[in-house]
């Protein structure tokens, strides 16, 4: 099969169309053909050396995907061969075919095609998982995302509007937050320009916010217990902003506070199964019905995967970045 091959770790040059040996679905597992994949940070991350997988996972990048069921090992029920699925991956997603525990395999939502419904999976879990499961956003609760153009902060937005919170963003210009609003954010903020804490704690009369997805760790680590309503919750999913930062057990205990962090990838696979299970039977109808969808920014053949990453780190796109195969 042909695979995005990392030379080296390092820039996005290193990445190269190369062949591979197809896999083969074990016990449980599932093997598909892929139509498309997507670009997520942790991709980056793991080209420039900093972000290996899981032990047992493919050393090829690529964290979810969608396509058609080829195979099925020993003891997997309840799919076909022929099935049009998608799927969260640990890795091997930027290849023709990727083999994937089977509880990790979703039903395209009604109404998506394949290609779109690679850009899903690891969002939708990742939301879901984090802010509905972790952190049990309620209808009526205030949601702090940071980054909210981005393919975890356009889905949160559309997700905690559709379940009944109001969403509270930042971005970094005009056109972002413009977009932000426009998938229902009720306040966005450009983080270039203003004070997060103060916009957000001025907008709910003092009180503050009571769920904060966070990405960029130690940076925003204070700020973020700052901005805290009494019994809120911060759930950290990423480090861009550092690992190391100073916490004020005083204000998070004066709170009544929360600081979870996370991570999907490393999860065992029982846990994402039910991450899964849960995004079926939550998210799908929503997407179904079209009060929630996959926001991409453009997609792209495979073979560029080096540009496609290029423009991750850009930062200027807007949703997730799809790569078809």
């Amino acid at each position: 099969m042909l695979a995005i091959v990392p030379t080296e770790p390092g820039g996005s040059e290193v990445l190269r169309i190369g062949e591979l040996p197809d896999p083969d679905p074990g016990p449980g597992e599932v093997l598909v053909d892929v139509a498309a994949t997507a670009v997520n940070r942790a991709d980056v991350l793991q080209r420039l050396g900093f972000y290996p997988p899981p032990p047992g996972a493919s050393d090829v990048i690529g964290l979810e995907c969608s396509g058609t069921v080829a195979a099925l090992g020993e003891g997997v029920t309840g799919w076909s061969v022929g099935d049009e699925v998608c799927a969260l991956l640990a890795g091997g997603g930027y290849a023709e075919r990727v083999v994937v525990p089977a509880g990790q395999l979703m039903p395209l939502p009604d109404g998506v095609g394949l290609v779109e419904a690679a850009a899903l999976p690891e969002v939708a879990c990742t939301v879901w998982s984090n802010v509905f499961m972790v952190a049990g956003l309620q209808p009526d609760e205030v949601l702090l995302v940071h980054g909210g153009a981005g393919g975890i902060g356009t889905m949160a937005i559309q997700l905690a509007t559709a379940l009944g919170a109001r969403v509270v963003t930042t971005a970094g210009s005009a056109a972002k937050l413009a977009r932000c609003r426009e998938l229902g954010a009720d306040l966005p903020i450009d983080y270039r320009e203003q004070d997060f804490v103060a916009v957000a704690r001025e907008a709910t009369g003092g009180v503050g916010v009571d769920v904060v997805l966070d990405n960029m760790g130690a940076a925003y680590l204070s700020r973020n217990v700052d901005v805290l309503a009494p019994g809120g919750r911060l759930v950290v999913i990423g480090m861009q902003g550092g690992t190391r930062g100073e916490l004020d057990l005083g204000a998070l205990l004066g709170k009544r506070g929360a600081v979870i962090a996370t991570s999907l990838r490393s999860r065992p696979v029982e846990e994402k199964a039910a991450i899964c299970a849960a995004v079926v039977e939550h998210v799908w109808p929503l997407v179904a019905d079209g009060v929630v969808r996959p926001i991409i920014h453009t997609p792209m053949p495979l073979a560029e995967a080096a540009a496609a990453h290029q423009l991750m780190e850009d930062g200027g796109h807007v949703g997730k970045i799809v790569l078809s195969v």
